[in-house]
């Protein structure tokens, strides 16, 4: 329990120690030690105010709360679409209906007010109850840890609604009732009802409550009172996440740490801080997974301070940011210093200087000085300070003391944070700027990797991994011409630059259109296809934009822009035919697909003279491609990848049907005979092995048949 309990009163003091507010929340499916894992919303709030010194109740108050799921247009059991509640089915459970069965869903919509209602009812109704002093705050009781962090406060942080500050303390009563009769350390998992049992009181069914087992709850707290214990040790709900530094060698405890899967890209520590509000993640306790390749891998790795804010993490396995699902599995120690721990003196001192923010530069100059990331974030609209001056810019550079274009810059105050980040996309220079909000981790990780002089050799993805074969067609297809292929690309090219050079045709790109085109070793081919909304779009892109230059840095490259089709797109991913002409890709018609071979037929006289040879094979299929989206910051390139330039998969050739004049196939000896006279001997029988002129002067000094035959032989293959 460190950390969790602290003492005084929690946030109260003085007037307000003889307020004591016993709080029960019930959802719409599991209750009891379950409740809050399923993510169901809240449909009941009680309150009971007691006075602690006379030990009486002093009033009562009890909310009917109508989930949001109910206030819009959708089908029970299908959910929401609205991200604040996802997770929540618009069903009343069967376990909740047993638990109370006044809660019925016409009861919830007749009778219900909002959660945010609901607070604000009761924040004002309590002070004015008779024997409340002036200034004095509430003091929850509740039992155990899931009504308050499992349930209030994450849906509270769900739909943007800001509690009190003196909901951030509670008392457990579980807890308390341990410490009251600490003698007896089996009392530890006891529930309310094992509580009357040890005091030997009967359960108090006689009540109008909604739940009768609040005036239970009640009940074993004035026996406690009674028995002289006072509620002292509140539990502490942390709201911010605080900053912290982890090294090497320190040692973290395997059973306080989680890895959170299926994160968003642009999702950070503070979000994810947010997906557990109402646990406590201990000081730098969020760390972003990265790839190989220095990008956030949709992964995280979130230390607690303790085991048992660790389990309550794990309940929370596919609840929902936003509208997506995220996966909690339990992590060791060890993974979480692996990726959150460094050993760079020079980035824990730069740690060290006590910022509320970091945010990370991408794309620096290579010469760019910390004076020019000054002036950056000092000049425009939004000017924000950094923190400390110069000493507050860390560059990141590789072991040869290279600049990698990346940069870490501290700020004092949220404030300056949020006007940093609207700075996103300026430039320095001829050069804009990428920034994204960090996290101490994500420093360690980023000087870890590019201080180490060794080279990592990435290994081919495996094959379980890799994302479904895609047929050309799935992605487009057609002879339509409403398509455009950019040749000459900067290698450095990314969507957004292909964007600024296409101007105002780029409002005419279909969703998710542009295609950049990589080799077989995974590197930028310099190519990219965009699909346009329409022919016209198309031509009038590549009538303008053709031979136009792109500024990329300070290279000055001339794109070639050409009109194709989807089928052209296609044919020349897979290699199918060589790159078009300028000018046929350009006119308004046509296509670049070859034209069909003339008609040729079977039986060819000038074939039969030429030499049997090896069997033919017809050209293999056009291998198909892998289309590969790769999620990394601002926006993602759509990758295409052959067969065989991952895993070692290499295209099957496809044997064709063997066609060849009959004159050419050669029968054994002995296998047909021609119609003869009373000639006997070799004269009489095709050799086989003879040449065709040999046969013909030979066939020729045959007599004539006695009946009408055919004299050749039809042979088909089949």
């Amino acid at each position: 329990m460190t950390g969790t309990r602290t003492g005084g009163t929690g946030g109260g003091g003085g007037s307000s120690q003889n307020v004591l507010v016993t709080l029960y929340v019930a959802t719409a499916g599991l209750q009891g030690n379950a409740l809050g894992s399923d993510e169901e919303e809240i449909t009941l709030l009680v309150y009971v105010l007691i006075d602690e010194l006379q030990n009486k109740v002093l009033g009562r108050q009890q909310y009917i709360v109508r989930p949001m799921v109910m206030e819009e247009s959708c089908t029970p059991g299908t959910g929401s679409e609205n991200p604040a509640i996802a997770g929540s089915s618009g069903i009343i459970s069967e376990a909740a209906l047993a638990h109370a069965p006044a809660l019925t869903e016409r009861s919830l919509r007749e009778y219900g007010v909002s959660l945010q209602q609901a607070i604000e009812k009761f924040e004002a109704w309590w002070s004015t109850v008779p024997g409340v002093t002036s200034g004095a705050k509430p003091r929850f009781v509740v039992d155990g840890q899931a009504p308050m962090r499992q349930c209030l406060h994450p849906e509270a942080c769900n739909k943007d609604i800001e509690l009190p500050e003196h909901y951030n303390y509670f008392y457990d009563l579980r807890k308390d009732f341990v410490e009251c009769y600490s003698s007896h350390g089996e009392l530890s998992t006891l529930g309310v009802q094992e509580m009357l049992q040890y005091f030997g009181l009967p359960p108090d069914t006689d009540n109008d409550f909604h739940v009768k087992e609040i005036q239970d709850m009640v009940n074993v707290v004035q026996r406690m009172i009674k028995d002289g214990h006072i509620f002292k040790n509140p539990e502490v709900i942390n709201i911010v996440l605080e900053p912290g530094i982890c090294s090497k060698d320190e040692e973290v405890d395997n059973d306080c740490v989680v890895r959170a899967r299926g994160l968003p890209w642009q999702s950070s520590d503070q979000d994810i801080a947010k997906f557990f509000r109402g646990l406590n993640v201990a000081k730098g306790g969020v760390a972003l997974c990265l790839s190989p390749m220095g990008r956030r891998n949709g992964e995280a790795l979130v230390r607690f301070i303790n085991k048992e804010h660790r389990d309550m993490a794990l309940k929370r396995h596919k609840h929902h940011m936003g509208i997506r699902y995220i996966e909690v599995y339990k992590a060791s120690g060890e993974d979480f210093v692996g990726v959150a721990g460094g050993t760079s003196g020079e980035a824990h001192a730069f740690l060290s200087r006590g910022a509320q923010v970091i945010v990370r530069m991408r794309g620096l100059p290579y010469d760019c000085v910390a004076k020019q990331v000054l002036e950056f974030f000092q000049s425009g609209q939004n000017p924000c300070q950094v923190l400390d001056g110069e000493d507050g810019v860390l560059f990141v550079k590789k072991p040869d003391g290279r600049a990698t274009g990346d940069a870490f810059v501290l700020f004092a105050k949220e404030e300056d944070a949020v006007k940093a980040l609207s700075k996103h996309r300026n430039c320095i220079g001829s050069r804009y700027i990428e920034l994204f909000r960090s996290t101490t981790a994500e420093v360690q990780q980023v000087l870890n990797r590019a201080t180490d002089p060794k080279q990592v050799i990435l290994p081919p993805p495996p094959i379980a991994q890799l994302p479904p074969l895609l047929p050309q067609h799935i992605i487009t297809s057609g002879t339509r011409k409403d398509c455009v292929r950019l040749r000459g690309l900067p290698y450095e090219a990314l969507v957004e630059h292909i964007l600024e050079f296409m101007g105002e045709h780029s409002k005419n790109i279909v969703y998710q259109g542009v295609h950049m085109v990589y080799n077989a070793q995974g590197q930028p081919s310099g190519e990219a296809f965009i699909q346009m909304d329409s022919e016209a779009s198309a031509y009038a892109c590549a009538s303008q934009r053709h031979h136009r230059y792109m500024v990329y840095g300070k290279k000055q490259r001339y794109i070639e822009v050409f009109q194709c089709s989807g089928d052209d797109m296609n044919l020349v991913l897979t290699g199918a035919v060589t790159s078009p002409s300028t000018k046929a890709l350009l006119s308004p018609g046509g296509t670049m697909l070859p034209p069909p071979p003339p008609p040729v037929a079977i039986y060819s006289p000038a074939a039969a003279m030429l030499p049997r040879g090896p069997p033919q094979f017809a050209t293999p299929y056009p291998p198909p491609i892998f289309y590969w989206p790769y999620p990394s910051p601002p926006v993602s390139p759509t990758n295409y990848y052959t067969p065989a330039s991952v895993g070692g998969i290499a295209p099957i050739p496809q044997q064709a049907a063997l066609l060849a004049p009959a004159e050419c196939l050669q029968l054994a000896p002995g296998a047909t005979t021609l119609p003869t006279s009373t000639a006997t001997g070799p004269d009489a029988r095709i050799e086989a092995y003879l040449p065709r002129i040999e046969l013909d002067k030979r066939m020729a000094a045959l007599p004539p048949p006695q009946t009408e035959c055919n004299p050749f032989v039809e042979v088909f293959m089949v």
